[in-house]
């Protein structure tokens, strides 16, 4: 294991314990909440150029799980992309997500509109015939949206979020495979999601 590898992941690990220990000693008034959501990818390297008027939406879906107080809160999040790269016979590929992000998410009567940034995993997978390649990667997200509650338990959410790596991906074992463009790149793009949300 190199020196930098070790590095990442005691610095993983540190970042992980702090935002549990975060959610763990919040505030009293905070309340729990569970999100599911599904989307679409766009920009960046995925099939989508622009937010609108695309042809090729990649679906992505997932959940998030967290904490939210009247100002603050926190949220893990899951998200799952198939075909990310585009489908093609005998090629297969997807992306995993999984980012512990920090919200500034004002309370304003049944309507919270949130900001939020984190950092996490980014999981790149590519199978082709008798090739293969799966990339774990430390990345960061950035994004916002608005909740709007119904009552006290359950809401309605949108957002937009940008994820990107911190390092490059490397098909260099997977030439044979019609992915044009992408190696020695970091992998970023955006994605737009609604979801509904249930508060305990």
């Amino acid at each position: 294991m190199s020196y930098g590898t070790t590095i990442r992941r005691r610095s993983l690990a540190a970042l992980f314990s702090t935002l549990f220990l975060f959610a763990a000693t919040r505030p009293a008034h905070a309340q729990g909440f569970i999100s599911p959501f599904i989307g679409y990818n766009f920009g960046g390297d995925s099939g989508c150029p622009e937010i609108t008027n695309c042809q090729d939406k990649r679906t992505d879906y997932g959940v998030s799980i967290g904490a939210l107080g009247s100002i603050v809160g926190f949220e893990e999040e899951l998200g799952y992309t198939k075909n990310f790269f585009g489908e093609s016979v005998g090629q297969t590929s997807n992306v995993l997500t999984l980012m512990s992000n920090f919200m500034l998410a004002p309370k304003i009567g049944p309507v919270q509109p949130y900001g939020l940034a984190g950092l996490g995993l980014i999981r790149t997978s590519v199978e082709g015939v008798g090739a293969s390649s799966d990339q774990n990667q430390f990345g960061w997200d950035v994004g916002g949206g608005l909740m709007v509650f119904f009552g006290g338990h359950v809401g309605i959410r949108g957002d937009v979020r940008y994820f990107h790596a911190f390092q490059v991906l490397d098909f260099l074992n997977l030439q044979s495979l019609p992915i044009p463009g992408l190696g020695g790149k970091k992998l970023d793009y955006g994605r737009a999601a609604a979801a509904v949300v249930f508060k305990f």
